[in-house]
């Protein structure tokens, strides 16, 4: 008997059946815009070999003027069906359903040709849209039912229309921009037209047997968004014109509530959909960090939603759901909601991967087989980049002994997971620990290893991580001082006043560790809702409350400083680095930049500003944590390259810059694939 009975039971949408409950949500992957159809297709195939029900492709433009990005992928033309085909083929071959999602960006569409309901600029695209007549808004009618129509002659099973997170239909729904007095604009029944004409018109040229999803913004997150009276009424009126499933969309992107990162609860919005439970006779999908099974298994039993849907749960993992199916859940790569190297590729014009696993989107260029020659290979270092060579390589049918100073496997992830917010990297370090022990690696911790001890091994490859910088500043053995491994790891006491010196990913973790104390409000969603200013849609327009943000009080106070005059935090992630910098000003967090570092004595830390070393000033402190960056740790490569072993560095052994998983479990992975 299954574990997750109501996550693999079969959904009954009347012309076809979805053999389980978990839908593939869309994904801006940047594959479509590559042109190499054949990966696109493995890319969507191999989640079909893994069991998902149904998926949804990423935003396909009906026009050039809706497109999200020049370039960006649409689907117009005879040539667009052919190249399509080539995706449904293989995933139909695989078992599996597809849908296209079309997507109209309106004044998010990143070109001087968008358009919207209004001439209203949206405060995250430099292009001010141009307003439609009545002409205009027939036309991007038309395209978007031409689109769905080349889609269902490509041989996709479904459509989703794009409704949410600020897109086109959205921004026709809203008086926050829709300014609008003919028909499209005034009334909310005015201002639904377009997306139900939308759906209207796209059920009539599809038939019947063809999957309509409509994506619809059930929490906008935004001032003067919907209430949740009108997501009702879209709803019915939506299931009236023909849709077969509603899907739930959360926020819009230009919204200053965290939605998807690492540090929003897990299934955060699932009670929203569950508001709308019964309202509609047609199955609702839920959405938004939802990325176990039995988180999954939770949503669905207590009546949040008929299906979940799982977006970047699948790069971390094409085959979940077949590893939930197999009682291997344990087995399933998690996704972390770093957004490292999805969401932060997507918007840098990068094409999307994974943290956790660097095959997403490559399963055609980083390909895994057997082991021509087998070989012995000692690894040193039990971190990310040793973790993931050893795993690959083992993978391979190669002997691994993986060596590591420390008693537990995961190197600075052991130190990352203490974060408040960053919970999910438990989940991590623990699905190294299963797959090391499922292997046939040799797995050797608490062992100090010599450059002696890896004579005779075919290959060795150090992965020592790094080891923190010494910032040379007067009076740092002041015992007011610690490093950030005495304040993560070893767990030393810190005092009320906390001086950070360095405003990296690491000063801004360390703030944000010693700013907390007690339970995580990423474990309380209700903590959650409060510190954000998030409130029921049915009692708040939008979801806004009127209090807006209130945070717990901050358990100390902390200065963050850095020797740049650059914003703090310049450097850290596309999309998440405004959720910690916006973390750090409601605990009251001081920042401080341009400093020179004079001394640490029992006043606190001395420093002065710019070149001229101006206006002297004690930053009083009774702790001051040193995160001033990271050497790499060679000490045994270059004992090594000395007694003539060659031997492979990768991770922070190779480069120290920041404490990068991404990259060290990318070039571990890749090396390994290699060897």
């Amino acid at each position: 008997m299954t574990a997750y009975p109501n996550m693999l039971a079969p959904l009954d949408l009347g012309f076809t059946t979805l053999k389980n409950r978990v839908l593939m949500g869309s994904m801006h992957t940047g594959l479509e815009e590559t042109g190499d159809w054949n990966r696109v297709a493995e890319f969507y195939a191999e989640r079909a070999r893994g069991g998902v029900a149904l998926m949804v492709t990423g935003g396909i433009g009906p026009n050039l003027e809706g497109s999200v990005l020049p370039g960006a992928s649409m689907m117009t033309t005879e040539k667009d069906v052919a190249n399509h085909s080539i995706i449904t083929k293989r995933v139909h071959e695989a078992g599996g359903k597809i849908a296209m999602q079309i997507l109209h960006a309106g004044r998010y569409a990143y070109g001087p040709k968008c358009v919207a309901p209004s001439a209203i600029k949206s405060p995250i695209s430099p292009f001010p849209p141009n307003e439609l007549d009545e002409d205009g808004i027939e036309k991007q009618i038309a395209d978007i039912v031409n689109a769905a129509v080349l889609a269902q002659e490509a041989g996709y099973d479904g459509v989703e229309i794009m409704g949410s997170e600020g897109y086109f239909l959205n921004q026709f729904l809203v008086a926050h921009t829709n300014k609008r007095t003919d028909r499209w604009g005034g009334s909310y029944e005015n201002r639904m037209r377009l997306p139900l004409e939308v759906v209207r018109r796209v059920r009539e040229a599809v038939g019947t047997d063809f999957i309509l999803i409509y994506r619809l913004s059930m929490i906008d997150l935004v001032p003067n968004g919907s209430t949740f009276e009108e997501v009702k009424t879209l709803a019915k009126a939506v299931e009236k014109a023909g849709a077969t499933i509603i899907n739930t969309g959360i926020g819009w992107h230009e919204a200053r509530i965290p939605t998807i990162a690492t540090s929003v609860p897990r299934a955060a919005f699932a009670w929203v959909t569950k508001k709308l439970m019964g309202e509609v006779n047609i199955p609702l999908i839920t959405s938004n960090r939802i990325n176990t099974p039995e988180v999954a298994e939770e949503v669905l039993s207590t009546g949040c939603a008929d299906m979940v849907s799982m977006a970047r749960p699948m790069l971390a993992d094409a085959h979940f759901v077949a590893k939930a199916e197999a009682g291997e859940g344990a087995k399933i790569a998690p996704c972390i909601a770093c957004n490292q190297a999805c969401l932060d590729h997507t918007f840098s014009g990068k094409l999307t991967s994974c943290l956790v696993n660097p095959r997403a989107c490559a399963e055609t260029e980083l390909v895994i087989t057997p082991a021509e020659a087998v070989k012995t290979v000692a690894i040193v270092g039990a971190g990310p980049a040793g973790l993931s060579t050893a795993l690959t390589a083992a993978e391979r049918g190669h002997k691994v002994t993986l060596f590591d100073r420390d008693t537990e496997l995961g190197g600075q992830l052991n130190m990352a997971k203490q974060m408040p917010g960053k919970e999910e990297f438990w989940g991590l370090v623990d699905w190294y620990k299963t797959m090391v022990a499922d292997s046939t690696i040799t797995l050797k911790l608490g062992t100090e290893v010599a450059a002696d001890d890896l004579k005779g091994f075919d290959e060795v490859i150090i992965a020592t991580g790094v080891t923190p910088r010494d910032p040379g500043i007067p009076g740092q053995d002041h015992p007011k001082v610690l490093s950030y491994i005495d304040v993560l790891k070893h767990k030393k006491p810190v005092g009320d006043k906390v001086a950070v010196i360095g405003a990296g990913g690491i000063g801004f973790d360390v703030s944000e560790y010693v700013l907390h104390e007690g339970e995580s409000p990423t474990e309380n969603l209700p903590m959650w809702m409060k510190e954000w200013g998030v409130a029921d849609p049915a009692e708040h327009r939008a979801g806004l409350a009127p209090e807006g943000p209130q945070p717990h009080a901050p358990a100390r106070h902390v200065t963050l400083l850095q020797r740049k005059l650059k914003a703090h935090g310049k450097g850290l992630g596309k999309t998440t680095g405004w959720i910690h910098r916006a973390q750090l000003k409601m605990k009251n967090v001081e920042f401080l930049g341009g400093v020179n570092y004079e001394r640490i004595d029992d006043e606190g830390l001395h420093v002065t500003f710019g070149e001229a070393r101006e206006n002297p000033t004690v930053v009083a402190a009774d702790t001051v944590i040193m995160c001033a960056g990271q050497i790499s740790q060679r000490t045994l490569a270059d004992q090594l390259a000395e007694d003539g072993i060659t031997a492979h560095v990768i991770g922070g052994a190779d480069v120290a810059a920041e404490l990068d998983a991404k990259r060290a479990i990318n070039q571990g992975t890749r090396l390994a694939a290699a060897l």
